[in-house]
């Protein structure tokens, strides 16, 4: 502890062993040691006490799409980032779609780092893309260091980067299976979703029934049969369906090496409470019943979804019609994740120490950063400061996001984020935050 440059302590530290009372050493951005709470403080270090506020591992957001550069109007690193540290995240890993062009060639890669580089708060890291055409590029991403590769079996959304049919799937799929890589896949079925009623407009019963349970459930059936064929890791995206989850219970039974995502509006938010016209409520798949929600808070409980992860997937608000049919899809809430999980999470009967399971130490193990998610020696000493008990009501006006359109807003969220620190730096607090401080992540061999 003698070479100690900073000191935090507090009566509630979330470790890896449980919540206690305890004295974090950190030295050149690594955390030293975890001691006991009255562990003495050398005299060349600097102490900060953070009292009852409790000190947890800075969360990891493996699902976030920062659309930069190309579309840059959406959203951007600076705001994505800024928006990030406001909410306790120290560590996301960009999607390699929205933006363009998009992360599906070595040279694309390098293109966003270029644009990243001297705008990110917090560390970021890259996905690539797996499209029809690029099976040959993907060997290459991969030794450029991206943490894996994304793939829709519906379409995306956007014309530049298409869809996988089952032959294309089990050719890329082939392929990151031979150099040991992971395949994370928005998983629904084109050809249900074709069948299904488009109805269009503002009605979100009419959307809900265009993007039905059983075109997920199809999608990881299909998913799961490449995988246990080829013996390839998969990660199933922003699950939403829970009658999917006992084809996932049951093929993790046979050795299939699957892990599964849900995110923070599927656990929070419902399809009994969204007004017709709010489309700040759409995404693919849909925000589901309430029953649906119950049945995956009991997935995280008993391990079958493994982690919680934002789909920060923002827009102009101008995309955001009152057609559910046209506008664009997707939930801004990186600033609100932590705290939007905390409250519903409590209410029934979760800590925090599963929160930061969930939301860090599984997301940064998904994404293989051992030196993230967990407050041990050896690792970053990224941190959050939570006020667990303090609520507060979402204004818009107050996110960092380029776009402030929520399907939070007017709620009342358990949960402060008094500061944020990355590598020892306080990076963000009280709505100030330093200059950007993130480095640029690329997958560890």
């Amino acid at each position: 502890m003698s070479d100690a440059e900073l000191v935090l302590r507090s009566t509630r530290v979330i470790t890896p062993e449980g919540t206690r009372a305890a004295t974090v050493t950190v030295s050149a951005g690594t955390i030293t040691a975890v001691l006991p709470y009255d562990a003495e403080v050398p005299a060349a270090a600097r102490l900060e006490d953070l009292g009852d506020h409790v000190l947890l591992p800075g969360l990891v957001d493996t699902h976030v799409h920062v659309n930069d550069p190309g579309r840059t109007e959406w959203e951007g690193f600076w705001t994505a980032t800024r928006a990030a540290a406001a909410g306790g995240i120290t560590t996301l890993v960009d999607m390699p779609l929205n933006s363009l062009p998009p992360t599906t060639t070595v040279a694309n890669l390098r293109v966003k780092q270029e644009v990243a580089a001297d705008k990110a708060h917090i560390d970021v890291g890259f996905w690539g893309g797996a499209l029809p055409g690029n099976v040959t590029d993907l060997r290459p991403l991969h030794d450029a260091g991206v943490f894996g590769f994304k793939a829709f079996l519906s379409p995306s959304g956007v014309d530049e980067f298409p869809h996988l049919d089952q032959e294309q799937l089990a050719r890329s799929l082939a392929e990151i299976a031979g150099f040991g890589g992971l395949l994370i896949v928005h998983a629904e079925d084109p050809h249900r979703l074709a069948a299904a009623p488009q109805h269009g407009g503002p009605r979100y019963a009419d959307f809900l029934a265009s993007r039905p349970r059983g075109a997920e459930d199809s999608a990881v059936a299909t998913l799961i049969a490449q995988a246990k064929r080829l013996d390839a890791r998969v990660h199933v995206l922003h699950l939403s369906s829970s009658d999917a989850l006992p084809l996932i219970a049951a093929a993790r039974a046979e050795g299939v090496r699957l892990t599964v995502e849900t995110c923070p509006h599927y656990l929070t938010l419902t399809a009994e409470e969204v007004p017709d016209g709010a489309s700040e409520f759409k995404c693919c798949p849909p925000i589901r019943e309430a029953a649906n929600q119950d049945l995956l808070w009991q997935a995280l409980a008993d391990g079958t979804i493994d982690c919680v992860v934002t789909d920060h997937s923002p827009s102009t608000a101008d995309l955001k019609t009152a057609d559910f049919a046209t506008a664009w899809g997707g939930i801004s809430g990186l600033q609100l994740s932590l705290p939007a999980v905390w409250t519903e999470a409590r209410r029934r009967g979760h800590g925090l120490e599963d929160v930061v399971r969930w939301m860090s130490t599984r997301t940064a193990a998904l994404a293989g950063l051992t030196r993230k998610g967990a407050i041990e020696a050896g690792r970053d000493a990224d941190f959050a400061v939570l006020a667990p008990d303090e609520t507060f009501t979402v204004d818009p006006a107050g996110l960092q996001h380029r776009n402030r359109v929520t399907a939070y807003a007017g709620r009342t969220l358990y949960g402060v984020v008094k500061s944020t620190w990355l590598r020892g730096e306080r990076i963000a607090a009280d709505g100030e935050f330093t200059e950007p401080k993130g480095r640029l992540l690329t997958r560890t061999p």
